[in-house]
């Protein structure tokens, strides 16, 4: 395996600071360099790009991004026993990674990106207990267009499978709803469980996310207002599961072109915007 850089091996990094992964922090280090790159180069080239990286852990993905010619990487880690691992990265690459010490799902994003200039990009081997809800957050993302020129997250596969997913997929849920809405989402490759350490017990899978600059008019809260009622009882068609909101339902369902008789997994994301519009109304 080639170095992307003089640094030492992440082998070596992982030994002299200590860092076995914590299963309570949902870390699996990746300790393969040209795969770091190659995730670092889905999103496209980082010639003046800026990255967001989420849980860097021992550093592996945020050499490859630096090495690879991200303009800066702003780091979040919540395991302190990371942070001289990156600070030895940050002195190799003078000025170009800065650090923050924190939980991701407690961020405040713009006061984190506020000094950068020019595009951002998110770019993170996501810790997998908080890879959904950190998912989620970005997407609503207000307002939109966001601070992010696109998303480049490896999740577990079933979970993106989840998330690229259509009606015409059996993985069609809530979570395929709402990227759907705001982004085009793509799987672009996966990796194998033995390329992490420790390995876990299921495949991943690198998803690349492009903002919609338009998507159709709606509120977030008012589309995960519906999908929830409706894939809640996915089974049930949908004059059952979505009664409990109320409101004339059958006029509803004819305004967004919808039947009685469809079932949640049958509806597309238009479907679900021009429902939640109008019973927001």
């Amino acid at each position: 395996m080639a170095q992307i850089d003089t640094l030492s091996p992440l082998r070596d990094v992982i030994r002299q600071h200590e860092l076995m992964a914590k299963k309570s922090l949902g870390q699996n280090f990746l300790l393969d360099l040209n795969l770091t790159a190659k995730i670092a180069r889905a999103g496209g080239s980082l010639e003046g790009v800026n990255v967001v990286e989420i849980g860097p852990g021992p550093g592996g993905l945020t050499r490859a991004l630096l090495a690879s010619g991200a303009k800066h990487v702003v780091a979040v880690e919540r395991d302190e026993r990371c942070l001289a691992a990156l600070a030895e990265i940050a002195a190799h690459y003078p000025g170009r990674l800065t650090v923050h010490a924190g939980d991701a799902l407690e961020a405040n994003w713009p006061d984190l990106i506020g000094k950068l200039e020019g595009p951002i990009r998110i770019a993170a081997n996501l810790p997998y207990n908080i890879a959904t809800p950190l998912l989620i957050g970005w997407l609503k993302t207000e307002p939109w267009p966001p601070w992010f020129d696109a998303m480049i997250l490896m999740f577990q596969k079933e979970v993106a499978e989840r998330i690229v997913a259509t009606e015409a997929d059996d993985a069609y849920g809530r979570l395929g709803v709402l990227a759907g809405w705001r982004t085009q989402a793509q799987i672009v490759f996966d990796v194998p469980p033995s390329a992490f350490v420790p390995p876990p017990k299921v495949t991943s899978s690198v998803v690349h996310l492009r903002p919609r600059p338009e998507p159709l008019p709606c509120t977030s809260s008012a589309l995960e207002r519906v999908t929830q009622a409706a894939f809640g009882q996915r089974r049930k068609m949908l004059r059952q599961s979505l009664k409990s909101l109320g409101g004339d339902l059958s006029a509803a369902l004819e305004a967004a072109g919808l039947r009685p008789d469809m079932r949640a997994e049958e509806v597309p994301v238009e479907g679900f915007v021009t429902l939640a519009n109008t019973l927001a109304k």
